[in-house]
Order: structure tokens, then C-alpha cells, then sequence
């Protein structure tokens, strides 16, 4: 079985940054995904896909795979990067260069 360990981004209804820093365990499926015949909808015979465990800090989840025997990816998280930016800076005259 083979897990990813990753930080998930926030979702587009969420605006500020709580409730950002857990990270997730989740198992990669290895079976396909195929329409069912009669509903049409998504299945699968692998029920791993839908395990995803959440755990305070990185190393938490990556203890926790270890000790069960489940071979793991670390993704690094991206780190957000913030310009300062002043409101005055909006409305500042500077003149056409010649």
C-alpha cells in the first residue's frame, strides 16, 4: 500500500489561514475507476482511495506510517509569500518619463 503525506491548500470558500496546518494521510488507490452500469457513477473495488487521516504535524504522519508498514511520499508543503504593499501606493503620482 503506498500513502501520500501532504498539507492540503485551502479551499476557494475560505479567506483567511485558520484551521491550515494539519497535515493528511491519504492512500493512492491502485485499482481503476470504471462507470457503473446501471447508475453510471464512479466505482471502484479498491476502498483504500477513500482513507485519509489527518494528523497535527508532519511528523506525526509520517510515525504513524512507519509503525503500520505503509510506504509513503512526503510532498512539501508551498509556503505563501506575501509583498507588502501600501494603499497610498495606489493614488502616488509619478511622472512620464521623457
Amino acid at each position: 500500500m503506498k500513502a501520500r503525506i501532504y498539507k492540503p491548500s485551502k479551499s476557494a470558500m475560505q479567506s483567511g489561514r485558520a484551521k491550515g496546518d494539519a497535515w493528511v494521510l491519504e492512500c493512492e488507490s491502485n485499482a481503476s475507476k470504471e462507470p457503473e452500469a446501471l447508475m453510471g457513477w464512479v466505482t471502484s473495488g479498491d476502498t483504500l482511495g477513500q482513507v485519509s487521516v489527518k494528523f497535527q504535524t508532519l511528523n506525526d504522519a509520517v510515525k504513524f506510517a512507519e509503525e503500520k508498514g505503509i510506504d509513503y511520499t512526503v510532498l512539501q508543503d508551498r509556503t505563501r509569500r506575501v509583498k507588502p504593499r501600501n494603499y497610498g501606493d495606489n493614488f502616488k503620482y509619478i511622472p512620464p518619463a521623457d
